[in-house]
C-alpha cells in the first residue's frame, strides 16, 4: 500500500438489486434519443425528438387543430 487505506464497495452477490422501473424507462428513452441524434445529419427537429420519445401531444402552432 502507499500509505492510504483503500476502500472498495461492491454489491452483494445473490440478486438483491432493486429495480426502479421509471428510471429504467427513462434510461431506455435517453438511449433511443442518443442513437437517433448520432444517426442524424444535423440537429434533431422537435418533431423528430417527439417521435423518438413517443410523444403524441400536439405543439402549439404546429398547424393541427
Amino acid at each position: 500500500m502507499t500509505g492510504r487505506d483503500e476502500v472498495m464497495c461492491v454489491a452483494p452477490v445473490g440478486g438483491t438489486a432493486v429495480q426502479d422501473h421509471v428510471a429504467l424507462a427513462e434510461i431506455e428513452l435517453c438511449g433511443d434519443l442518443i442513437i437517433a441524434a448520432s444517426a442524424a445529419r444535423g440537429r434533431l427537429s422537435l418533431e423528430s425528438i417527439d417521435e423518438v420519445l413517443r410523444v403524441s401531444e400536439e405543439r402549439p402552432g404546429s398547424g393541427a387543430q
